[in-house]
């Protein structure tokens, strides 16, 4: 792997003694790729707060892809929608991304990964974001639910037909 323009090795080489191959891995970046937020009923619906707390409704879906030697992007795309009574009282859609670093991980190790560690390391950051969007629409910030990726990875495998894993691009 090349030295980045600072000068400086992308991955840790801290975390692994001279001479150990293990495996490396290191957030090299994590940013947000697109961010949308629509209050498409207010002032009504900020003043129905009163009565009638929203019904949440989130989605969350995880995306890896491979862009260079030893680097990967994982995706985390979460969308959540607020409903009073059956009027929309806002819409978040938040594509929260970060660059891995990963050298001499395993192959057999590499989709749990990229699937369910590193999406845990970029859901507290995606959290805040979408805390702070509803909280700058008029709503009180909107703290998700910690999420379980691991369960998710494995229901989605247990609910692949072949049982073979999901790809990575």
């Amino acid at each position: 792997m090349t030295d980045q323009p600072n000068g400086h090795n992308p991955l840790p080489t801290e975390t692994a003694p001279a001479g150990d191959d293990g495996p490396q891995v290191g957030v090299l970046a994590q940013y947000v790729k697109d961010l949308s937020f629509e209050n498409p009923n207010a002032p009504g619906s900020l003043q129905k707060l009163q009565q009638v707390q929203p019904k949440i409704d989130v989605n969350v879906n995880v995306n890896a892809r491979k862009l260079a030697d030893d680097v990967y992007e994982v995706d985390l795309k979460i969308e959540v929608s607020a409903k009073q009574d059956e009027e929309t009282a806002f819409v978040v859609d938040l594509l929260y991304a970060g660059l891995f670093g990963i050298r001499g991980l395993p192959e057999d190790q590499l989709e749990a990964f990229l699937v369910v560690s590193a999406p845990s390391l970029l859901f507290p950051f995606a959290r805040r974001v979408i805390a702070d969007a509803t909280r700058d629409g008029g709503y009180p910030p909107l703290m998700l639910e910690p999420m379980d990726f691991g369960g998710l990875y494995m229901q989605q495998r247990g609910s692949n037909i072949e049982g073979a894993p999901a790809s990575v691009n």
